[in-house]
């Protein structure tokens, strides 16, 4: 049984801490908007420190997240920003104390190392969702998906798909995993690889080359974890960096050509990622899953 962390209420108290790069800009106004909700805020040392690129070095990241993970008054951790950094410190953190008492860890990005960790390492729920540092550009929609996770409401998105790489219809239930791409990939090996099997997976990334895709998904395929799904979400897969040649296929052409042989449903233009609408998707929950063509409904059960 995945471990569920309790849900919040008013009044609980939350932390905001860096655990990768560091921030660009004050963040006072996402700290208003989590305070409107009734949550008590926390800020770590990372918050507004700098070592390089980095929030701080490694040992002052590590140790300000382990000091929220293991403070049993802290109800949920929130990653300021994502960028490059936790898999620097992943390893050196104590989930001891964070076993007898869990709590929801949320973040995207460069932040799908610690929630996988979570999953895979820990058997426990987490939070893919706006960050602090995406507050200002973030659709209405996507905080309040945000907030209904954190607070245990009914979750249920339905999008429509009519502009993009069309759907394959079909229903699947089961549990929910995924994350960025270009991490889910490098955890692989690792004790933070979660299990694919008979999963519902979601994928989003950033920046990236087409061809630096196509070679990620292909490392997927190859390993077996596509065919073992029972349901297949693409997010935003935006910025991608043009190249001097011609790749010749976009994104969704070259996921749909390594899932085509299965049989599971696909859907693809998904709310999640880096976009400003980026929707809560929690990470361990159990899903259920319908598309047509052009439509996707995801219901959190």
């Amino acid at each position: 049984m995945i471990k569920q962390p309790a849900y919040l209420k008013k009044g609980d108290k939350i932390a905001i801490v860096c655990p990768a790069k560091k921030l660009p800009k004050r963040i006072d106004s996402a700290i208003a908007i989590l305070q409107q909700w009734g949550l008590e805020v926390l800020i770590g040392d990372t918050v507004y420190a700098a070592h390089h690129q980095f929030a701080g070095s490694d040992e002052l990241r590590a140790a300000d997240l382990q000091t929220f993970l293991d403070d049993p008054d802290i109800k949920a951790i929130i990653a300021g920003r994502g960028g490059y950094g936790t898999i620097r410190i992943i390893d050196e953190l104590d989930f001891s104390k964070f076993r007898l008492s869990p709590k929801w860890l949320v973040g995207f990005s460069d932040i799908t190392v610690l929630l996988a960790h979570l999953m895979a390492a820990e058997n426990t729920q987490s939070i893919h969702g706006q960050m602090p540092y995406t507050f200002d550009d973030a659709t209405p929609e996507s905080l309040e998906s945000l907030r209904k996770a954190l607070f245990g409401e009914a979750i249920q998105y339905e999008y429509p798909n009519q502009d993009s790489y069309p759907n394959r219809p079909g229903e699947a239930e089961g549990v929910l995993i995924g994350g960025n791409l270009t991490l889910l990939v490098m955890l692989q090996g690792s004790s933070s690889e979660m299990d694919y099997t008979d999963k519902i997976l979601f994928l989003e990334d950033v920046g990236e080359y087409e061809y630096s895709i196509d070679r990620m998904m292909r490392m997927l395929h190859r390993s077996g974890k596509l065919e073992k799904l029972k349901g297949l979400i693409v997010g935003a897969f935006n910025e991608t960096k043009p190249e001097s040649i011609p790749f010749g296929a976009s994104v969704e052409q070259v996921i749909w050509d390594l899932v085509k042989e299965y049989n599971y449903p696909v859907c693809f233009n998904f709310p999640v990622g880096h976009i400003e609408d980026n929707r809560t998707m929690i990470l361990g929950s159990r899903v259920e899953l319908s598309n047509t063509a052009n439509r996707t409904y995801l219901r959190f059960i």
